[in-house]
């Protein structure tokens, strides 16, 4: 059964300029969450809002260690979403990231 998820929301989560530095973070491996608030200068309950709707999909996986939460990217599925995405949504996505750096 395929997996049921809004694109769109996947695709806003990720560009959003929180998540995107998170994102970011995560690419080099498994990360603790209150390192990620701290590069992020958001709190670590932040943190998990920003990415609760990708880690409910499966796009960041979510663990405990004794009692550190620790948060690695699923780059393949997050990378999906790009190169799977129309051409008019990537372009979208890519002018919302651009109003936010501006």
């Amino acid at each position: 059964m395929p997996e049921s998820f809004d694109r769109e929301k996947i695709i806003e989560c990720m560009f959003d300029p929180t998540t995107a530095s998170i994102l970011a973070e995560l690419e080099d491996g498994e990360k603790e969450c209150s390192f990620l608030a701290q590069q992020s200068s958001v709190s670590e309950s932040m943190v998990l809002q920003k990415l609760s709707y990708l880690i409910e999909h499966g796009f960041i996986s979510k663990k405990y260690n004794d009692t550190h939460c620790l948060l690695a990217a699923n780059s393949e599925k997050l990378a999906s979403i790009i190169e799977n995405d129309t051409f008019d949504a990537t372009i979208s996505g890519l002018e919302k990231m651009d109003s936010y750096l501006n």
